[in-house]
């Protein structure tokens, strides 16, 4: 039995116009020279700034002074256990912020006359810790808590400091949250709601995830603030990454550790600004297409 050969099928390759092709290489060599550029300038900038500086006349004091390579390494195992406490502050209370800013901000949404009393003490919280300084803030919990000497009240200075952080930036994270709600389009409500869900479930399934999604960029910048704020819990006491570094200085009058400190807290910061830039180019790139509502 013979089976018959198919016929054989040509598929058509894309083979690109020569003024693509030369586009294409146009394109290429712009972005080379750009990047050569960018690099030369990147030097020579660098180049004259450490000719400036070296050339300065008090060059050698501060070189010794603050970067000097001998308390850099005496300073940096204490500064690394030291930054251990902040990055449990940062877990701890970065999840208290994200709940509590979450409450006031739907608080703030809340419609109907009756919600007035939680709309004002929503509002009033918000504009008095966004307005109050958070020294100020960290200074009365931390200092004031314990004076007033109340029974079961902890004195930890750890724990009041991280109480501080939670009250400031709750304030600030409730307006993020709430800027998210309040850009939800009403047609989306009415559009839930004659569909048969009640207002809770509205806001459930339909308001606060698109809401959530929107305000991802500057809810991660207010957790980069946050995390370099948790050094700011040593004005009472904590060692931390600060207080580690400032007790070093404070034996030999030498501020390179204060400069270990600086580099350990933007070594930490980088990924997440990197995190922040990516998810924000990525939500912007979705928007232009029309994949994000």
């Amino acid at each position: 039995m013979t089976v018959a050969k198919q016929p054989s099928v040509t598929e058509d390759v894309y083979v690109p116009s020569e003024r693509r092709i030369a586009r294409e290489r146009y394109r290429r060599s712009r972005a080379r020279r750009a990047t050569g550029i960018a690099a030369l300038s990147t030097l020579v900038t660098g180049a004259v700034l450490f000719v400036v500086i070296t050339n300065s006349p008090g060059w050698e004091r501060t070189k010794d002074t603050f970067f000097s390579a001998h308390y850099a390494r005496v300073a940096l195992p204490q500064v690394l256990e030291g930054l251990w406490l902040n990055v449990r502050l940062l877990a701890v209370c970065g999840a208290c912020v994200l709940v509590l800013g979450m409450l006031l901000a739907l608080a703030r949404t809340l419609r109907g006359p009756v919600f007035f009393p939680l709309r004002a003490l929503a509002t009033a919280y918000t504009d008095f810790f966004r307005g109050l300084p958070l020294i100020i803030c960290l200074l009365l919990v931390i200092f004031g808590v314990p004076a007033l000497r109340l029974q079961g009240v902890t004195t930890d200075p750890v724990l009041l400091g991280g109480a501080a952080l939670v009250l400031t930036y709750s304030a600030y994270v409730a307006e993020v949250f709430r800027a998210g709600i309040e850009s939800v389009h009403p047609s989306q409500r009415a559009a839930a709601r004659s569909l048969g869900l009640n207002n809770r479930q509205t806001l459930r399934y339909v308001v606060l995830p698109q809401a959530v999604r929107r305000v991802v960029p500057p809810l991660l910048n207010d957790l980069v603030s946050l995390q370099k704020d948790t050094g700011l819990v040593s004005i009472g006491g904590a060692v931390d990454a600060v207080y580690a570094a400032q007790i070093i200085a404070s034996k030999d009058f030498n501020y390179t550790p204060y400069v270990v400190a600086g580099l350990v807290f933007v070594a930490l910061t980088i990924p997440m600004t990197r995190l922040t830039d990516w998810v924000t180019a990525r939500m912007d790139r979705r928007r232009a297409q029309g994949g994000l509502v």
